[in-house]
């Protein structure tokens, strides 16, 4: 069971609610209508849900603030990562002035922002969904404007080159359909089997006997073989610490995309190494994602890499590194321990591997320098030093995982 943290600000005496946005009894409109923001928002609400949510409070009753709180977030919450937009909504909609007053002075320019990325964006993302329909009814006559668009960027472009973090709801929707959609590489490598080939190398001992059965033994056609060719497989080792939680999603459906071409071996890691190849392969994205999360119990916590490339070392590297794959390392570089075991652990991993690709979402920053403990351990150990923050990012590393782009080696000297 995901373990959510205390709301702050619904401690304390308990405050009657009834006469909060819930007058003369509507409340299973005001319930349909706060489901809807919230589906809105990316959660995944349906009508039965909204009927669970009046049902729950008529049991439980109508008490304090708080209550109403906790009733509803028990019906409404199934991932943890859903907590943050759930405390959004609920502090803009169940108001004790107006909801819509509130919730329009709350976009205005004065009004106090809120702290740290993370909760810009949510905000954000709640804000669109409770005003998705504010407006619509009597719209403002604007004067027709005739623009040049010769230099205009056109909205795929705009989509393309978005950070994930700075992306709305709808956004997000659009960009994992993009994923799903993306040409995953063709690259094959040669295996240690055979298949039969006229044109092959090597003679075929075994087809060439089998083949002179049909005329006794009096004739022999000798029988040719080739190496088979495959896609190498990808090992995926995804952080999921909170500096990392805007993008471990959009990460987590680039991987589900791409295990349908390849094999794909999937591992997260904050303060613990997760393995979740299994829960991964599901076919619906959507369930692969909630069965991925399920799986960690450390997602959106603290930073371990050297631990847990130790564990993926000593456990998983003869399971799943036999074959020579493609190893993808996503993170940040900020470790919770740097010590003198990441250098270690991660030459360890790069020289077991066909090709270790970092993707670092901190690479969008023109003045990223390498100065962190944990950055100047790994760097040296790594063939390509790529940016994952936005649709366009992972189109390049589809071609750099097909071949059609040289290696990118880093562009930092880390002495």
């Amino acid at each position: 069971m995901a373990i959510f943290p205390r709301s702050p600000g619904l401690t304390g005496p308990a405050t009657r609610v009834a006469k909060d946005p819930m007058p003369d009894g509507r409340l299973a409109d005001n319930v349909a209508y706060f489901g809807r923001a919230l589906r809105a928002a990316g959660l995944p609400v349906g009508p039965g849900d909204m009927l669970d949510a009046v049902s729950a409070l008529e049991v439980a009753g109508v008490g304090g603030r708080e209550d109403v709180y906790w009733t509803l977030h028990a019906v409404f919450v199934r991932r943890h990562e859903d907590h943050e937009v759930f405390d959004q909504a609920f502090r803009l909609f169940w108001r004790r002035r107006a909801p819509m007053e509130k919730l329009i002075a709350m976009l205005s320019p004065a009004a106090p922002a809120r702290e740290g990325e993370k909760a810009k964006t949510t905000l954000r993302r709640v804000q669109e969904a409770l005003f998705a329909g504010i407006g619509e009814e009597r719209p403002a006559e604007k004067p027709k404007l005739e623009l040049d668009a010769r230099l205009t960027a056109s909205a795929d472009d705009v989509l393309r080159t978005r950070d994930f973090a700075q992306m709305s709801a709808q956004e997000m929707a659009e960009a994992r359909r993009r994923i799903a959609a993306l040409r995953m590489p063709d690259d094959e490598a040669p295996t240690r089997r055979f298949r039969p080939d006229p044109r092959g190398a090597r003679f075929d001992m075994r087809a060439t006997l089998r083949s002179s059965l049909a005329t006794g033994g009096l004739f022999l056609a000798p029988r040719l073989k080739a190496p088979k060719h495959r896609p190498p497989p990808v090992v995926a080792l995804v952080d999921i610490s909170g500096s990392m939680g805007d993008y471990s999603r959009a990460i987590l459906h680039f991987l589900h995309a791409l295990s349908e071409t390849r094999r794909v071996h999937s591992f997260l890691f904050g303060t613990r190494l997760t393995n979740v190849t299994r829960a991964l392969r599901r076919r619906d994205p959507d369930a692969a994602l909630d069965a991925v999360a399920g799986a960690a119990k450390d997602w959106a916590g603290g930073t371990r890499i050297a631990a847990s490339l130790h564990a993926f070392n000593k456990e998983w590297s003869r399971r799943v590194l036999a074959q020579n794959p493609v190893v993808l390392l996503i993170t940040d570089g900020l470790e919770r321990d740097p010590d003198a075991r990441l250098e270690a652990e991660i030459d360890r991993l790069h020289r077991s591997c066909r090709r270790l690709v970092w993707l670092n979402p901190l690479l969008r920053y023109e003045g990223f320098e390498p100065k962190a403990r944990g950055v100047r351990a790994l760097l040296p150990h790594v063939d390509e030093f790529r940016p994952v923050h936005n649709l366009a990012s992972l189109e390049a590393l589809v071609e750099a995982l097909s071949g059609n782009a040289g290696p990118r080696r880093s562009r930092f000297a880390v002495s």
